[in-house]
């Protein structure tokens, strides 16, 4: 097979990356299309607040024909090397048909890309920042993933260990069962609140939330996060591109926010009702139809994905993860929601496994980062 590798440098080779892993698995139950004018956005440096800190590169592999057989970008965060001291070059948003040839060509563009900035380590998948979609999925191929997860095929890991790389680290996910009767966790709620002068925190309505604690969640989260890997320091650009992402879709009955005596954030809680199904059927567009199943999904669900949650140091082992589940516990149960699906984890980060352990779960999915040494 003729393989071309091609560099995209224009709006329609961007749309062809977003499109291509939706029509790799146009017939597969178990992927869920991403909407493609978003993903565009997500490559745009005009539209992502992440070129602040970082370059990259895309590249589509076509066969003969000229159609599109594979995909890759080349990643390199500045302030996260700058942190870890290390100079790693990141590929992320891979996906391929099932071919050798062509995962070594993806793989090959990139570390010739890597080598060329002087980069002496590649890493990937992984995105911009941490919030971005990160691993290659090696168990729960018969599950739907998130709508912050991602699909691929059985054959994709294999095929990157042939070329050289070796496990860097771990995403799993769990599928928890919300319980029945959530009030010892009500009552330990309240004992800790009185124990440590905490509260959970008062708004009355996303206006005042983003107002008033919007800037408190995102200082929590760039101290609690500080420690994991591939993260990096959120700027004040990028956070305000999450807010714009995440507060209109989210109800409140599903955040919590808890606060000192102050008035000032030690910990937080965000989950949203699962998108998974209703991206399947708005098949990669908002329009003319996908917006409709997402406005659905909102509204009515069985499911929640937990997509952020953080302690301040000081406060964790303290019981305020009890708190917080006491307020977007209560939620679940007022709207019928029957499981909570964490989206993707590091392995190692056990304070919030810990949360889980207290409820019936199961690890139902797990995503691996690959590294090698140029």
């Amino acid at each position: 097979m003729q393989i071309s590798i091609k560099e995209v440098t224009d709006k329609r080779g961007l749309r062809r990356f977003a499109r291509f892993p939706n029509d790799l698995y146009k017939d597969n139950k178990f992927f869920v299309p991403q909407i493609v004018s978003m993903d565009v956005n997500t490559f745009s440096p005009k539209k992502n607040r992440a070129f602040e800190v970082c370059e990259g590169k895309y590249w589509l592999a076509e066969d003969e024909k000229g159609e599109v057989i594979g995909r890759i970008a080349g990643i390199i965060n500045h302030k996260y090397n700058k942190k870890v001291g290390q100079k790693i070059c990141r590929f992320g948003w891979i996906d391929f048909i099932e071919s050798q040839e062509v995962a070594s060509a993806l793989l090959a563009k990139v570390e010739e890309y890597a080598k060329e900035k002087g980069m002496s380590i590649v890493e990937g998948p992984v995105g911009f920042l941490e919030f971005d979609v990160a691993g290659v999925l090696v168990e729960g191929f018969d599950q739907i993933p998130t709508a912050y997860g991602k699909y691929n095929s059985p054959y994709y890991e294999p095929m990157i260990l042939k070329e050289g790389y070796v496990k860097s680290t771990d995403f799993v996910e769990y599928r928890i069962t919300v319980p029945d009767d959530i009030s010892r966790y009500i009552r330990l709620a309240k004992v800790v609140g009185e124990r440590y002068g905490l509260k959970e925190a008062k708004y009355s309505g996303k206006k005042e939330l983003v107002r008033k604690y919007v800037d408190g969640i995102f200082d929590v989260m760039n101290k609690c996060y500080a420690p994991l890997h591939g993260f990096s320091e959120l700027t004040p650009a990028q956070c305000e591109d999450l807010k714009n992402q995440f507060i209109g879709n989210l109800n409140l009955d599903f955040i919590s926010v808890v606060v000192d005596e102050n008035d000032k954030v030690v910990g937080f809680g965000i989950t949203l009702p699962s998108l998974s199904k209703a991206l399947q059927k708005a098949k990669g567009s908002l329009f003319p139809f996908g917006f409709i199943h997402i406005l659905r999904a909102l509204r009515k669900n069985d499911t929640i994905d937990a997509l952020l949650i953080a302690v301040l140091p000081e406060y964790q082992d303290k019981g305020v993860n009890s708190m917080i589940f006491a307020k977007v516990g209560q939620g679940m149960i007022d709207h019928g929601i029957k499981y909570v699906e964490s989206t993707r984890e590091l392995e190692d980060n056990h304070n919030v496994q810990n949360i889980w352990g207290r409820f019936e779960h199961h690890l139902h999915k797990r995503a691996r980062v690959y590294i090698m040494n140029l």
